[in-house]
């Protein structure tokens, strides 16, 4: 398996738990996914940074990625492709780790997150845009 594990920084545990409390989303899990898929749908390569895994924010790669586990592994594939970068696992995993981080700030920093409905109105937001 490409990604044994996935865990955020305390950055993104902080992050996320306030992503819960604004969502009503209880599972990490899912709003991690939410996070990659936000991420994979900017059009910008998400810039280096060095991150550390250091929080309690832990789940194997099944309880990330569920049922779909080759699905996101061949979306950050493609998109390393598109970016011009290397489809090798090692800048997969990193890129994947960059993609999740930079999600979950997004959402972090979305205020509409915080009405309700707010995840619902973001799909609605995505899916219409050209």
């Amino acid at each position: 398996m490409l990604i044994e594990n996935v865990q955020v920084s305390k950055r993104a545990k902080e992050q996320l738990i306030k992503l819960k409390a604004w969502t009503g989303v209880q599972n990490w899990n899912v709003l991690c996914r939410w996070a990659l898929c936000v991420s994979l749908g900017e059009k910008s390569v998400p810039p280096f940074e060095r991150i550390v895994a250091d929080s309690s924010v832990q789940m194997s790669w099944k309880v990330f990625a569920g049922p779909h586990q080759d699905l996101y592994i061949a979306l950050v594939r493609e998109r390393c492709r598109r970016d011009g970068l290397g489809t090798d696992d090692e800048t997969v995993v990193t890129q994947f780790k960059l993609h999740l981080h930079r999600g979950i700030a997004y959402l972090a920093a979305d205020r509409r997150l915080r009405e309700p409905g707010g995840l619902l109105n973001l799909v609605v937001r995505v899916s219409v845009s050209p």
